[in-house]
């Protein structure tokens, strides 16, 4: 059973850093590609970031490029977002996410973001 859980989540002023935690368990995910994703209220699901477990190859959404940086530690099973210069429209649940192609998502719980002006 995988489980993913997230934390780290929190207020902050516009400008500040917040930095997401996601602890993976339940198998191995050296073929998995890790993610975060986020959602406001009555909004679909939107992509934010994603790393390859494998080569640690990166992907970011144009919104947060240059501002979030996503990473990963082998060791300890566990996925990182770090979040700088936010801004108020960063406010949000975040979900860590982990899936192969093909195959289907798994989600953690979500973790509150929200940024004030």
């Amino acid at each position: 059973q995988v489980q993913l859980v997230e934390s780290g989540g929190g207020l902050v002023q516009a400008g500040g850093s917040l930095r997401l935690s996601c602890a993976a368990s339940g198998r191995a995910f050296s073929t998995y590609i890790m993610g975060w994703f986020r959602q406001i209220p009555g909004k679909a699901r939107e992509f934010v970031a994603t790393i390859h477990w494998d080569d640690g190859n990166t992907l970011y959404a144009d919104s947060v490029k240059g501002r979030f940086t996503i990473s990963m530690d082998n060791a300890k099973d566990t996925v990182f977002l770090q979040m700088d210069s936010l801004k108020p429209e960063d406010t949000a649940v975040y979900f860590c996410n982990a899936h192969r192609p093909g195959a289907p998502h798994y989600w953690g719980q979500g973790t509150q973001v929200t940024v004030s002006s």
